[in-house]
């Protein structure tokens, strides 16, 4: 027999699915509300009065059935995402039919009135069956199927479908596409960029001063031993402009010494004090580490640009086949990832791995960035740290 872990959420008391039936009783009626509401907007959509009329309704709506598919994720334990289209900021008609389209719109109007019908009656029973003396053996052993039941409705209406989670799928991975694509396009013209103006102009250089220095060696040596002296400190400039270029491809600290050394290097590098604990027992793949690992230094520079923090830290781990960077400081707060190019970066690069990227960031602070790609760890190459820098 397995011992459950104290981490799993026990499953919910028999009280609390009788609240959860009294909540459902109350919601019913302004889901019936806005049901009505939603069935008018749409009819006058063609005078625009319905567009004031759903801006109220559709968020209502799915603020309730909101409520409705976390309760029923609670009793039924397992995980249910909400399942809407995101919105587009700043457009409102692109808004209004992306909800117009969105199958999940529909579904919950058709919810709405299982919820206001039959829904309403089967948890208004399990509250009665409570109230009622004569019934409470009734509600002791029959509460949880029934609201087990009214649950799996719920869900059959409020979940997405298997299509529609892989129509959602395909178009989440159709614009990751469409962002990598952007992104690599922009890297290339950068390094383009940094090779041009950088070496290749110190390259230039260099080979015009050891020609100038072969046409004076037999008449001025001591003027071409000056031009082979420039021509070697722009040697050493050059291969310092291409190992720049090459940090900015892929360091190679990340490659000698791991995610982990890695990040403690850009720890050092930092004009404050940067606390690493970090906790890896393997090493992810190539392409996920290069991006934890420049996302991080992202998040750091950041912290030194506009923060005015005086302290900042870094945490690693991996669990539940998902590795975990929290980069965080105690500055002045108020992040905004759609403000700036950097951290939509940092969220279009860890895209392509299926990764995340959450901010939290009041005014005053403290700000908290939260990285999370799923990977799995290889045996480990690196020895497991945790310590300051």
């Amino acid at each position: 027999m397995t011992t459950p872990s104290p981490s799993t959420p026990a499953p919910p008391s028999r009280l609390h699915l009788t609240a959860y039936a009294l909540a459902q009783v109350v919601l019913a009626v302004p889901a019936l509300v806005f049901l009505v509401l939603g069935i008018v907007g749409t009819a006058t959509l063609v005078v625009w009065v319905g567009v004031a009329i759903l801006a109220i309704s559709v968020p209502s709506m799915r603020w309730i059935a909101d409520r409705h598919r976390l309760m029923a994720a609670r009793v039924l334990d397992i995980p249910v995402p909400r399942p809407y289209r995101p919105l587009p900021r700043g457009r409102p008609v692109e808004a209004l039919l992306v909800v117009l389209r969105d199958p999940m719109t529909w579904r919950d109007l058709a919810w709405s009135v299982w919820a206001a019908t039959f829904g309403f009656a089967v948890a208004l029973i399990c509250l009665l069956e409570l109230l009622l003396v004569v019934t409470f053996p009734i509600w002791w052993f029959g509460l949880r199927p029934k609201m087990r039941a009214r649950s799996s409705v719920d869900l059959w209406f409020l979940a997405a479908s298997r299509t529609e989670h892989l129509e959602q799928r395909v178009q989440v991975l159709t614009e990751t596409r469409a962002d990598l694509v952007d992104h690599s396009a922009a890297e290339l013209r950068r390094l383009e960029r940094d090779l041009h103006d950088g070496a290749q102009a110190r390259l230039v250089a260099l080979s015009m001063s050891l020609g100038l220095a072969d046409q004076l060696f037999a008449d001025d040596p001591e003027g071409a031993r000056r031009l082979v002296s420039d021509a070697r400190a722009t040697t050493s400039a050059a291969i310092g402009d291409l190992r720049s270029v090459v940090r900015g491809i892929h360091p190679p600290v990340l490659a000698d010494r791991g995610l982990v050394g890695a990040v403690q290097a850009l720890a050092l590098d930092m004009a404050l004090p940067v606390r690493v604990d970090a906790v890896l027992d393997g090493r992810p793949a190539a392409p996920v580490e290069s991006a934890v690992y420049f996302a991080v230094a992202e998040c750091l520079t950041n912290v030194a640009k506009h923060a005015r923090a005086e302290h900042a830290w870094v945490t690693l781990g991996h669990e539940d086949g998902r590795l975990r960077a929290v980069v965080g400081d105690d500055g002045s707060g108020g992040a905004d990832p759609a403000r700036g190019s950097g951290m939509l970066g940092v969220r279009r690069r860890l895209a392509a791995f299926d990764g995340t990227m959450t901010v939290s960031s009041p005014p005053r602070g403290p700000t908290l960035v939260t990285l999370e790609v799923p990977c799995d760890l290889s045996s480990p190459r690196t020895t497991p740290s945790s310590g300051p820098a």
